[in-house]
C-alpha cells in the first residue's frame, strides 16, 4: 500500500518498511487497529498471534470481527479481514499463548519490532523479558476507557515494563467475604467462591462457610483459646444435614443432587443462622436476615421467566431464587458434560455462569441489606470491565505505528512515551509526550546487569510448591523455574518433572532456606536468571505471607528511611522500588479478559503515568469522570510528590508544563461509593 507508492515515505523509510518483519502480539481492540494500519501503510511481513477466540461483546470496538465470525480463532480471522485489505502482504496467524515454550528467544530474534497489545500482566511481563533477551525493541501500549499510552522499550536505553511497581488486585479479607460483606462487591466474589465450590476449581482461600477462626467474633474469654478451638473446629465431622463445617462443599451438593431448596436453605438460613450465633460481630452491625426456601417472602413474590433476560433490571429475591434453581439445572449438566475429574472455569460471558453469580450476589444483599445490582452491573464488577472505547483504541495504535516508523529509522531518542487523555491540557494537548526516555531503574529486577531481590517470607509457613507457584511464577512471572541453593548446591526446585517432587510439600525451613539463604533461580526458557535473599518472617494471621523487596533500602527499619514532605507538612508515602506482597486468605478478583487493559499509577521522578492492571472498576471511572484541567498558574500540580493511601481513588491533573505529561495525584475518598461501574450502554 502506502510504501509501494513513491513519495508517500521518505525513501530511506519506505526501503525500512518494504524489508521488515513485525510480530503483533494481541488481536483485540488495538490488535485489530494496529495490524490495520500495518496493512495499509504496506508492511510486507506480519505475525500475529493470540489465544482467544471471538466473543458477541468484542464486535463494537473489534472492527475485523463480524457477528459470523463469533467462536472463532481473533488470530485467524484478523489475518483474513486484513487481508482484503491488502493481499500483497505475507501475515501468518498463530491461534496460541505467546507465553507457549514454541515461542522462545529465538522466535523473537526473527523480528524487527515487537507490537504488545495484550490484556493482561502475566503475557506482558513475559513478552517483556523476551524482547530484553533477544535484544528486540518492542512497543507498549494500552488504553483504559478514554485514556491511553504508547511507550518504547529497549534493552540498556528505556526502562523495561517491569521497573516500576504496578498496582496489586483490588483484594478483601477472607473473614469480610465470609462472615460481614458490606458492599455490593463483597457479595459478588463470594458468588464467585460459591461458583467455584460447587462447580469450578476449588481453592482453599475461596471458602464460603463462615469463617469461625475470625478474631472479631470472639469474646475476651475466648481470645485467649482462639487456637484450641479452631483446631477442635476443625476436627469435627460434617453433619448429616450439610452444615456448617464440611469437608468437600462439592461432593456434599453432589450427594443432595444439586437440589435447589437444599442448596439454597444451606447458604442462605444455616449459615446466616450460623453466623448470627457470632454475636460479637453485631454488636455495633445490622445483623444479617436469613431466608428460608419455602418463606414468605418468595411465596408472596412471583414472577414471570422474562425477567431473566432484562439485564438492567434488578431482579426480586423471588426472580433471583428462580434464576438460582435454573442456573443450578443447567450448571449441574454442564459438570456431567465433561470429562471426570475436570471442573467448570467461570466465565463473564457464559450465562447460566454469570446468572447463577447475578442471583446469589443478590439474594446475599438481600440477607445483609446490601444495595442489589443488576445483572449488567454485577458482570461488569466480576468481570472488572473497564469499558473499550473504539476510538481511543485506534488513537493509540496510529501512535504505535508512528513509533514502529521512528524504531525502523533508528530513531530511538523520538520515542518518547506518548498518553493519550480526556481533555487538553493547557497547551490544548490530547497527545501528551514525556520530554525525555525514562532510563532503566537500576533496582529493577529484571534488566538489571545483575538482578537480585530481598524476599521476605514466613519459611516456617510457606511450603516449596507454594514458593514455586506463588512466589516464582504468579508473583516474578517466571514459567518453569529450577532453584537451587547457592551455598550447598542443592536443587530445591527442577524444572524437570518429577524431579524435586518430592520437596513440594516440605516447608522452606525444613528444606534449610531460612533467614540469610541465597538462592539461585533460573529460567532456562526465558534465559533469566535471579539471586534471592531470604529475610525470615513471622506473618501473622491476614498478613503478607511474602514480599519481594527490589531495593534493598526498602529493608530499613521505617523510622530510618527518610520521606519528603508535601506544601502541607506532611510526609508523602515514597516507594524506592518495586514490592509485591501476597496476602493469605486474601480474595482477589482477577479476570483479565478486557480488551487492552492498561491503567494510570504514580511516577516520583517525572510525575509520569505509567500502565498498570489495576482491577477495581470504581477507580478507573472515577479517573474518566473527575478529570480536571489546572491552570498554568498554578505549578504545585507538576512539582508535587505522589502519595498512595489505601481505598483511594486516582485523580489525573492536568500538567502546565510545555510537554508534560498526565500527572497522577491520590485524593482520599471519606466515604465508601459504590457507583463504582460505569453503564456503556
Amino acid at each position: 500500500m502506502a510504501a509501494s507508492l513513491d513519495g508517500v515515505f521518505p525513501a530511506t523509510l519506505q526501503e525500512k518498511v518494504k524489508n521488515s518483519k513485525l510480530l503483533v502480539v494481541g488481536a483485540g481492540g488495538i490488535g485489530c487497529e494496529i495490524l490495520k494500519n500495518l496493512v495499509l501503510s504496506g508492511f510486507p511481513e506480519i505475525e500475529i498471534i493470540d489465544l482467544d477466540t471471538i466473543d458477541l461483546s468484542n464486535l463494537n470496538r473489534q472492527f475485523l470481527f463480524h457477528r459470523e465470525h463469533v467462536g472463532k480463532s481473533k488470530s485467524q480471522v484478523a489475518r483474513e479481514s486484513a487481508l482484503q485489505f491488502n493481499p500483497d502482504v505475507k501475515i501468518k496467524a498463530y491461534h496460541d499463548s505467546i507465553m507457549a515454550t514454541d515461542y522462545g528467544v529465538n522466535f523473537f530474534k526473527k523480528f524487527d519490532v515487537v507490537l504488545n497489545a495484550l490484556d493482561n500482566r502475566a503475557a506482558r511481563n513475559h513478552v517483556n523479558r523476551m524482547c530484553l533477551n533477544a535484544e528486540v525493541p518492542l512497543i507498549e501500549s494500552g488504553t483504559a476507557g478514554y485514556n491511553g499510552q504508547v511507550e518504547l522499550i529497549k534493552k540498556g536505553l528505556t526502562q523495561c515494563y517491569e521497573c516500576t511497581p504496578k498496582a496489586t488486585q483490588k483484594s478483601f479479607p477472607g473473614c469480610t467475604i465470609r462472615n460481614t460483606p458490606s458492599e455490593p462487591i463483597h457479595c459478588i466474589v463470594w458468588a464467585k467462591h460459591l461458583f467455584n465450590q460447587l462447580f469450578g476449581e476449588t481453592v482453599d482461600d475461596e471458602d464460603i462457610s463462615p469463617d469461625v477462626a475470625d478474631p472479631e467474633a470472639k469474646g475476651e474469654a475466648d481470645a485467649e483459646n482462639t487456637a484450641n478451638d479452631t483446631e477442635k473446629l476443625s476436627d469435627e465431622k460434617v453433619p448429616d444435614d450439610g452444615n456448617v463445617v464440611r469437608v468437600n462443599t462439592r461432593q456434599w451438593a453432589k450427594d443432595s443432587n444439586y437440589d435447589a431448596e437444599t442448596l439454597f436453605n444451606k447458604f442462605f438460613y444455616d449459615d446466616i443462622k450460623y453466623l448470627l450465633s457470632m454475636s460479637n460481630l453485631w454488636k455495633s452491625r445490622k445483623p444479617p436476615t436469613p431466608i428460608k426456601w419455602d418463606s414468605v417472602i418468595l411465596k408472596q413474590d412471583e414472577a414471570d421467566t422474562s425477567f431473566a433476560r432484562q439485564y438492567h433490571k434488578i431482579w426480586s429475591l423471588a426472580e433471583c431464587a428462580a434464576v438460582f434453581a435454573d442456573c443450578l439445572k443447567k450448571l449441574k449438566l454442564n459438570l456431567e458434560n465433561i470429562e471426570q475429574g475436570d471442573s467448570l472455569v467461570w466465565d463473564k460471558d457464559d450465562q447460566p455462569a454469570m446468572d447463577f453469580v447475578a442471583a446469589c450476589a443478590n439474594i446475599r444483599g438481600y440477607i445483609f441489606e446490601i444495595a442489589r445490582k443488576s445483572r449488567f452491573e454485577i458482570k461488569s464488577m466480576a468481570g472488572n470491565i473497564i469499558p473499550a472505547i473504539a476510538t481511543t483504541n485506534a488513537i493509540t495504535a496510529g501512535v504505535v505505528v508512528l513509533h514502529t516508523f521512528k524504531v525502523l529509522q533508528n530513531q530511538l531518542d523520538k520515542c518518547k512515551s506518548v498518553y493519550m487523555r480526556l481533555r487538553p491540557n493547557p497547551r490544548q494537548q490530547l497527545l501528551v509526550p514525556e520530554k525525555v526516555l525514562t532510563a532503566p531503574n537500576p533496582n529493577c529486577y529484571v534488566c538489571a546487569a545483575e538482578p537480585a531481590i530481598h524476599l521476605r517470607i514466613d519459611t516456617k509457613r510457606v511450603h516449596i510448591k507454594e514458593f514455586r507457584d506463588e512466589v516464582l511464577i504468579k508473583t516474578l512471572n517466571m514459567v518453569n523455574p529450577d532453584v537451587i541453593v547457592d551455598a550447598k548446591g542443592v536443587v530445591v526446585i527442577s524444572s524437570e518433572e518429577g524431579e524435586t517432587e518430592c520437596n513440594e510439600n516440605k516447608l522452606m525451613s525444613e528444606m534449610d532456606i531460612v533467614d540469610g539463604v541465597l538462592l539461585k533461580c533460573d529460567d532456562f526458557f526465558q534465559n533469566y536468571e535471579l539471586s534471592i535473599i531470604i529475610v525470615h518472617i513471622d506473618a501473622e494471621r491476614d498478613e503478607p505471607l511474602f514480599e519481594v523487596i527490589a531495593d534493598p533500602n526498602q529493608l530499613k527499619p521505617k523510622e530510618e528511611v527518610k520521606t519528603p514532605e508535601n506544601e502541607n507538612g506532611k510526609k508523602d508515602d515514597v516507594s524506592d522500588g518495586p514490592s509485591t506482597s501476597k496476602r493469605s486468605k486474601v480474595n482477589e478478583i482477577v479476570d483479565d479478559d478486557d480488551d487492552d487493559l492498561c491503567l494510570i499509577e504514580d511516577d516520583d521522578d517525572h510525575n509520569v503515568s505509567k500502565p498498570t492492571d489495576k482491577s477495581a472498576t470504581e477507580e478507573v471511572t472515577e479517573a474518566t469522570d473527575k478529570l480536571q484541567v489546572k491552570s498554568p498558574e498554578k505549578p504545585i500540580a507538576t512539582k508535587r510528590k505522589t502519595s498512595v493511601v489505601d481505598g483511594d481513588i486516582t485523580e489525573i491533573l492536568d500538567s502546565d508544563e510545555e510537554d508534560g505529561p498526565t500527572q497522577s495525584k491520590r485524593t482520599k475518598r471519606s466515604e465508601p461509593d459504590e457507583k463504582g461501574v460505569i453503564n456503556i450502554d
